[in-house]
C-alpha cells in the first residue's frame, strides 16, 4: 500500500471513531426526549385534552442534538469516504 493510501486509511479510521464518539451522545439524549415527548402525547391523549404544537424548550434540545448528531454522521461518512479512497489509491 502507498504512503497516501496509509494516511488515508489512517485518516479516515480517526474520522469514524471521532464521527461516532461525537454522534453518539446526541442521538441518545435526543431519543430520550423523544421518547418523553411522546410519552406526554400518550398521556394527554388519554386525558382528552388538546396538546398544543408550540415550539418548546425540549422540541429546540430535540432540534439542536439531531443537527449534532447528523454532523457527527457526515464525519463518519467523510471517514468511510477515505477508506475507501485509500483501497482505490491503492
Amino acid at each position: 500500500m502507498s504512503a497516501v493510501g496509509l494516511v488515508l486509511l489512517i485518516g479516515g479510521a480517526v474520522l469514524i471513531v471521532v464521527g461516532a464518539s461525537r454522534a453518539r451522545g446526541p442521538w441518545i439524549r435526543y431519543r430520550a426526549l423523544q421518547a418523553e415527548d411522546e410519552n406526554v402525547a400518550r398521556y394527554e391523549a388519554w386525558r382528552g385534552g388538546i396538546r398544543d404544537r408550540e415550539t418548546t424548550g425540549a422540541s429546540v434540545a430535540m432540534a439542536v442534538l439531531r443537527r449534532q448528531a447528523q454532523l457527527g454522521g457526515v464525519v463518519i461518512l467523510g471517514g468511510v469516504g477515505a477508506v475507501v479512497a485509500a483501497f482505490i489509491v491503492h
